[in-house]
C-alpha cells in the first residue's frame, strides 16, 4: 500500500488542469475551464474543470472527481494504478507501508514473472527486428500478411527463434530465474535439468493487461507440421487467468468508451487488421469461448457489444452459448456477419473505418433476431427440430434482466416464430423459477417455498430502489451542508463575566441535533462521511473538502465530488442586485431547516409503518394491539406537528 504522505504528495503536485489538459482542450469560462468531455462522444463543451477545488464534473455523461478519478477513468487503471501513474507525471518517489512477509513473498512472485514476461517480450521484439531468422521468417510473415510496421510496433510483436532453448539460456544468463520462467509458461523444464522454449518457432503476440502490462503470451507457428498446435498460449499462471483477459483490451479501453461500442473478434489478426483500418474499439476472445469474466470486462466500458462473425456456421453456433451470457449481463449485442470467405482480418483490409463502420450499421441486426433465423433454418420444418429451437431462444430470453427489453424480445419471437406470447412467457418463469430455486436451496436444506420470480425479484428492486432513495435528498442536503459550510460561524454570544465570545459553528449544530436523536443516514456513504467529519471536526488542520475530496475510498471522494459540485453559478445581475443571497448568507436559516425536514421525513415514514401495522392488527382483530398501535400513532402525530410548526416557522425567516 501507498503510504498516505505519499498520497498527499501526489494530491499536492497534480493539479487538476494539468492533468486534464493533457488529454483535454480546455479554455477559461470565468474561475473555471471547459472543454469537450473525453468520456462521451459531443460536439458543445459539458466537461467543467474547477483549479480552485481541484475537481472535474461533466454535466452531461455525469463523471467526475479528483485528478486521480480522471486518470483512473480515462486510462481505465485502479487507484493504486493511477497514483503511480501521476507519481510518474510528476517525478514522485513512490513510499510504500511495510507488508507482511507473506505479502511480500507473492508480491515478489507476481513481479518476478511480469519483469520475465517484459523481458521476454523485448527479447522477442529484438530477435524479429535484428535476427536474421527473425526477420526472414517472422518479420517476412506480418509484412506478408499486410501489416505495417507501425501496427508490429504498437501491438510489440515478436519472433521466437526456432531453437531449443535459445530464449530461456539467453535469460539465464541475463540472471533471471529458472523457477518464474517456468512459472509464466515461457520455458518447459524436465528431468536432469532439460528445459525447453515453449514458444520456439513461432510468432509471438504479447497479451497486456489493462494497464498496460504484459501478462501472457499466444504464439504463432509458421512451418506446416500436423504434429503442432497452430496457436500455443501461456498457460494459467499467478498473473495470468484467461479467463479475465480479452487481446488487445489495453489498446481499445479509450476508444470503446468514447465510441460507447465494443467490437468482439475471435482472434488476434482480427483485432490487428481492424487497427490498421482505423477501428479500435475491438477486442478478441482469443479462440475461447466467453467466459463471465471477459463479459465483466467489456461491460466496464461500455453496454454495448458487436459481435463479428465470418461465415462458419459450426463455429458461430458453438459459440452462441457464450454469448447468452452476454445478455444475462444485460449487454446490447448485435450481430455482424460477414460475407462467405471473410473474416474480420480479411475484411478489415479492405476498407477504411468509415466504411468499416458504414458497413456494421447497415448490416448488423439484433443477436436474438438473428439465432432466432439461424437456428429456424436449421430446424426446417421438423416439429420437434422446431419445439427444440423455441426453448433455447426461451433459454436465452430468460438470460435478460431487463423486463422491458426482455418483453419486446417475446414480442419479437413471437412473430418470428408464431407462438403466442403467454406461452413463451410461461416457459421463461419456468426457467426463471428454477434459477431461483437452485439459487435459494442449500445442499442438505429442505426445499422452500418459492415465489414467483417476477414477483420475488420485482419486491427485491423495490426493496433495493427504497433504501436507496428513503431520506435521500435530505441526506445530501446536510452532507453538503457539513462539506461546503461546516466550519462557517452558525451564530455567536456574549461569555459571561467577560469571557471571551462564544462561536457556535454549522457542524457543531448539526452534529449535535443528529447525535442527540442517535440518527443514522441509510446511505452508508453518507454515514461514513458524517462519523469521519465527527471524528476529525476539532482538529484545526482538518478541512473537510479537501479530506473527502482526496480519500483512500473512491466512493467518498467521487461522493465528495457530486456534493461539491455546482452547475450553475449566480449571474452578474444577480450577484450585483442580490436578488438571490449566496447559501453562505442563509446559513443561520438553511441548517434548522435541513435537519427539520430530515426529522419530518423520518417521522412521515414511522407513522405509515405504524398505519400499515395497524391494517396487519384489524385484519387479525388484534384489538390489543390496536389500540397500542393507536397510541403510538398519537405520539407521533403530537411530535410531527411541532416539527412542521417549527419547520414552518424557519420557511416564514427564509
Amino acid at each position: 500500500m501507498i503510504d498516505q504522505q505519499t498520497i498527499e504528495r501526489i494530491n499536492d503536485a497534480a493539479r487538476i488542469e494539468d492533468v486534464v489538459s493533457d488529454y483535454v482542450t480546455l479554455r477559461k469560462r470565468g474561475v473555471n475551464m471547459i472543454g469537450l468531455c473525453p468520456f462521451h462522444n459531443e460536439k458543445t463543451p459539458s466537461i467543467t474543470v474547477s483549479p480552485a477545488k481541484g475537481i472535474f464534473k461533466c454535466f452531461g455523461c455525469g463523471k467526475g472527481g479528483n485528478s486521480i478519478h480522471f486518470i483512473m477513468e480515462h486510462e481505465q487503471l485502479s487507484y493504486v494504478e493511477a497514483l503511480k501513474h501521476l507519481a510518474r507525471k510528476y517525478h514522485i518517489e513512490v513510499v510504500e507501508k511495510e507488508l507482511t512477509p507473506e505479502e511480500i513473498a507473492a508480491r515478489n512472485d507476481r513481479e518476478s514473472m511480469l519483469l520475465v514476461n517484459e523481458y521476454a517480450q523485448k527479447y522477442f521484439v529484438s530477435t524479429l527486428y535484428n535476427h536474421v531468422e527473425g526477420k526472414a521468417v517472422g518479420l517476412g510473415y506480418f509484412r506478408e500478411r499486410g501489416f505495417r510496421d507501425d501496427i508490429i510496433k504498437k501491438f510489440q510483436l515478436g519472433y521466437c527463434l526456432d531453437e531449443k532453448d535459445a530464449f530461456t539460456q539467453k535469460a539465464l544468463k541475463e540472471g533471471y530465474q529458472k523457477e518464474f520462467l517456468v512459472k509464466t509458461g515461457l520455458t518447459y523444464e524436465g528431468d536432469n535439468n532439460y528445459v525447453a522454449d515453449r514458444f520456439r518457432g513461432r510468432v509471438m503476440f504479447p497479451i497486456h493487461s489493462l494497464s498496460g502490462k504484459v501478462l501472457a503470451f499466444g504464439g504463432r507457428i509458421l512451418k506446416n507440421d500436423k504434429n503442432l498446435a497452430k496457436y500455443v498460449n501461456s498457460p494459467e499462471s499467478e498473473i495470468y487467468h484467461k479467463s479475465n483477459e480479452l487481446y488487445g483490451i489495453f489498446f481499445a479501453k479509450q476508444a470503446i468508451v468514447k465510441q460507447d461500442r465494443c467490437f468482439l473478434v475471435e482472434g488476434y489478426t482480427d483485432v490487428l487488421s481492424m487497427h490498421q483500418s482505423g477501428i479500435e474499439n475491438v477486442v478478441a476472445s482469443s479462440g475461447t469461448a466467453l467466459t463471465p469474466g471477459q463479459i465483466r470486462l467489456i461491460h466496464r466500458f461500455t453496454e454495448n457489444v458487436t459481435v463479428i462473425y465470418d461465415g462458419d456456421p459450426a463455429g458461430i453456433k458453438a459459440s452462441l452459448r457464450g454469448i447468452d451470457l452476454l445478455l444475462e449481463e444485460g449487454l446490447n449485442i448485435k450481430v455482424l456477419l460477414l460475407p462467405d470467405g471473410e473474416d474480420p482480418d480479411s475484411f478489415a483490409r479492405k476498407h477504411n473505418a468509415s466504411d468499416f463502420i458504414k458497413i456494421v450499421n447497415e448490416n448488423s441486426v439484433d443477436f436474438m433476431r438473428f439465432k432466432t433465423n439461424l437456428l429456424l433454418e436449421d430446424a426446417g420444418n421438423d416439429p420437434i427440430k422446431k419445439a427444440g429451437l423455441i426453448q433455447d431462444i426461451v433459454r436465452s430470453i430468460a438470460f435478460i434482466p431487463n423486463q422491458i427489453i426482455r418483453a419486446e424480445y417475446v414480442k419479437e419471437c413471437s412473430t418470428l416464430l408464431g407462438v403466442n406470447e403467454q406461452i413463451l412467457y410461461h416457459e421463461i418463469n419456468k426457467i426463471k423459477n428454477k434459477k431461483l430455486e437452485a439459487r435459494l436451496i442449500r445442499p442438505g436444506e429442505p426445499k422452500k417455498e418459492v415465489p414467483k420470480e417476477d414477483d420475488a425479484s420485482k419486491s427485491f428492486a423495490q426493496n433495493v430502489a427504497q433504501l436507496r432513495t428513503k431520506f435521500a435528498g435530505e441526506e445530501e442536503n446536510i452532507i453538503r451542508l457539513l462539506i461546503k459550510f461546516g466550519n462557517h460561524t452558525l451564530y455567536k454570544s456574549a461569555g459571561s463575566n467577560g469571557e471571551n465570545e462564544i462561536i457556535y459553528r454549522v457542524c457543531e449544530y448539526v452534529l449535535s441535533e443528529l447525535s442527540q436523536d442517535n440518527l443514522v443516514f441509510q446511505n452508508p456513504i453518507f454515514e461514513k462521511m458524517k462519523n469521519e467529519y465527527a471524528e476529525n471536526y476539532r482538529n484545526e488542520e482538518f478541512e473537510a473538502s479537501t479530506h473527502f475530496l482526496y480519500h483512500s475510498d473512491v466512493e467518498v471522494s467521487r461522493a465528495a465530488v457530486d456534493l461539491i459540485s455546482e452547475k450553475y453559478t449566480l449571474s452578474k445581475v444577480h450577484e450585483r442586485y442580490q436578488t438571490v443571497k449566496p447559501d453562505e448568507e442563509r446559513l443561520n436559516e438553511l441548517a434548522p431547516k435541513f435537519i427539520l425536514e430530515y426529522k419530518l421525513a423520518i417521522i412521515m415514514n414511522n407513522r405509515k409503518d405504524k398505519m400499515l401495522e395497524m391494517k396487519q392488527a384489524f385484519e387479525a382483530k388484534d384489538k390489543e394491539k390496536m389500540a397500542l398501535i393507536r397510541t403510538d400513532i398519537e405520539r407521533i402525530d403530537q411530535l410531527k406537528q411541532i416539527l412542521s410548526k417549527e419547520l414552518d416557522r424557519v420557511l416564514n425567516l427564509i
